[in-house]
């Protein structure tokens, strides 16, 4: 697996990777109503982090096998669809960095592709001198930020346009205590 930083090039295949991830490894966990409303509304690539040259994608077996990334701004979660107005820069020593956007093509599910792309992530946020992370997890990534440290501090039903709600877990961590 390689793992290099997204491109602009790149968006067209992270909307259909976005859109088949949310879809196949959202069930059990989301309605299919909630799933098709995240993949209007929330779920898409988010063309600051890639403008930032904070967004990863993971390449196996000349495929591409997930996406994520970090941001050194304020947002939480979202892509494109759901920005409104500036996205102002966080202070490294007292705020956290905040992970991003993670995706997993399900034929590559469970088989290292959201670890090694977190693993980018912290270090390229610790090299930017954060000490804390946060992030917006999905139910279905929950276990995988568990596993690495993240905990919960707050359970989220996010607002979609059409009504309905994405329950989402905040989660935090130290950013060595991975």
């Amino acid at each position: 697996m390689s793992i290099r930083l997204a491109t602009v090039a790149d968006v067209s295949a992270l909307k259909d990777l976005i859109s088949l991830s949310a879809r196949e490894l959202s069930r059990g966990f989301y309605t299919e109503e909630q799933t098709e409303s995240a993949v209007l509304h929330v779920f898409g690539p988010d063309s600051r982090l890639i403008a930032d040259g904070t967004y990863f994608v993971a390449e196996e077996e000349g495929r591409l096998a997930g996406c994520g990334g970090w941001s050194r701004r304020r947002t939480l979660y979202g892509g494109d669809q759901t920005k409104k107005g500036e996205e102002p820069l966080l202070d490294p020593a007292t705020e956290p960095a905040k992970i991003r956007a993670f995706f997993v093509h399900p034929e590559f599910a469970r088989r290292g592709v959201g670890s090694a792309l977190l693993e980018a992530c912290v270090a390229a946020a610790r090299t930017a001198g954060f000490r804390r992370l946060e992030l917006a997890a999905t139910l279905p990534g929950v276990p995988l930020y568990a596993a690495r440290g993240f905990v919960e501090r707050e359970r989220l039903d996010v607002p979609m346009p059409d009504g309905r709600g994405l329950p989402i877990i905040r989660m935090e961590r130290d950013i060595d205590a991975g």
